[in-house]
């Protein structure tokens, strides 16, 4: 059992790290500066940046052994969340990525087709 719960904990990992890498695609190309960093090529943890301006900057971090969203603002830490508070955060700014998406229907986006060819 241990085992399987194991392995089903990587690939978690390693999905989060790629939809962080199309996240941050995604955000660069709607102008913000972001960026998505991974160490090696097994995906088991990623960590994720992005400044939405003025000093107001997030950073999420996951790997094997945590997982945690910071954000802060003029070099303050404003919020720190860890596991599916983090995530569930994460998603708010996915959502708001999609709400721009949408006022901008002629640009078709292939962020995660991008970060799949990356990996092949």
């Amino acid at each position: 059992m241990f085992i399987r719960l194991a392995e089903q904990h990587r690939q978690f990992v390693k999905d989060l790290v790629m939809n962080l890498q199309a996240l941050a695609i995604v955000l660069e190309r709607r102008g913000y500066l972001a960026s998505c960093y991974t160490c090696g090529g097994q995906m088991n943890s990623a960590s994720f940046m992005v400044s939405l301006g003025e000093d107001h900057l997030i950073r999420f971090l996951v790997s094997d052994y945590g997982i945690t969203w910071t954000e802060m603002r003029d070099d303050r830490e404003l919020m720190k969340l860890e596991g599916a508070e983090a995530i569930a955060q994460l998603q708010e700014l996915a959502n708001l990525v999609k709400c721009q998406m949408k006022a901008i229907p002629d640009q078709p986006d292939r962020a995660v087709e991008d970060v799949n060819e990356q990996l092949v």
